[in-house]
């Protein structure tokens, strides 16, 4: 991937020291603006999956970027628990049902419903764009989970993680069949070509699954920001399936969205049984950490959305209004 140009001064100079531009990363701001903040994170943890072109490998382990990175988790956290507060003791075996009652309660604006009824191309085309930063590496993150996990809730995630990577089937992996839709909208396909279209929300829902994913003490909040996900797939992707056949959508570009209407159907019932429930009776102190996962993968989606509908609203008003 290429590096994406900066937003502020704290990625400029850490995008300028891996271009080779710069001599040294400075000492850490106590403040990020949301824009700089959301670049120099993402900058960071992409190390951790295929880097940046032309950059050495050995700057995952770097002190000064780990100390920058560091810097900006501790702001991201505590902006998280301003949102959606501190995750709380629970009792482990309520996990399950409280789930359920995060993901009936979540009131965020119906992106999926625009999209099905009233979106025109060039929206949806935007809408695949903000996507594929995550969809062309989908599942990925939630992977790092597995070795810090034993028993039912391993088994139980490794049974997830199979069906996102198509079986072991290439054509089947839900990143591939991302790209058809992509293809059918003539985006490029290439591994983050649009990290510079993705503004500051786009950003941190990537960003959040990296936070719960690459710290081991985040696990639960990890498995419960699958659960999330997996809880409240099924609905929003048979409206964005719909949404593209109204398009003209043929079914190779529809069938990211039909496969998760079929597999999250049963991913759910095994993302908050025996994934997350069961992890949280293995760990019990962790049981509420698995919630608030659940919340801020909510929180943060929903205020992406949020912001793209408003995007949309401002450029077509009347239309939007009738």
């Amino acid at each position: 991937m290429k590096l994406p140009a900066a937003r502020g001064p704290m990625s400029a100079a850490l995008i300028d020291v891996l271009s080779g531009k710069g001599g040294a990363l400075p000492s850490p701001p106590l403040t990020f603006d949301e824009e700089d903040l959301h670049l120099t994170l993402f900058v960071c943890y992409e190390f951790a999956y295929r880097g940046w072109d032309g950059v050495d490998d050995s700057w995952e382990w770097d002190p000064g970027m780990l100390r920058l990175r560091a810097a900006a988790e501790k702001q991201f956290e505590t902006d998280l628990y301003a949102l959606v507060g501190a995750p709380e003791p629970v009792e482990p075996e309520t996990v399950p049902a409280r789930l359920r009652e995060i993901a009936d309660a979540d009131d965020g604006p119906s992106l999926s419903g625009y999209l099905r009824a009233r979106a025109s191309y060039d929206e949806f085309r935007e809408f695949v764009m903000h996507r594929s930063v995550y969809h062309l590496r989908e599942a990925d993150p939630h992977t790092w989970a597995i070795p810090r996990l034993a028993g039912d809730p391993k088994a139980a995630l490794i049974e997830i993680q199979l069906d996102e990577y198509g079986g072991g089937v290439t054509p089947r992996m839900h990143q591939e069949l991302f790209k058809q839709t992509m293809r059918w909208f003539d985006l490029d396909l290439t591994y983050g070509a649009y990290v510079d279209s993705a503004g500051a929300a786009t950003l941190a829902t990537n960003n959040l699954m990296s936070l719960f994913g690459l710290h081991r003490r985040r696990r639960g909040a990890l498995i419960g920001h699958l659960a999330a996900y997996e809880m409240t797939s099924t609905q929003p992707n048979r409206g964005y399936g719909n949404g593209l056949r109204r398009l003209g959508g043929d079914p190779s570009a529809t069938a990211f969205y039909d496969e998760h209407v079929e597999a999250d159907a049963v991913h759910e019932q095994i993302a908050a049984y025996d994934l997350a429930g069961a992890f949280a009776r293995a760990e019990p102190d962790l049981a509420g950490d698995v919630l608030f996962g659940a919340r801020c993968a909510l929180a943060l989606d929903a205020r992406w959305a949020q912001g793209l509908l408003a995007d949309w609203a401002a450029r077509r008003p009347a239309e939007v209004a009738a």
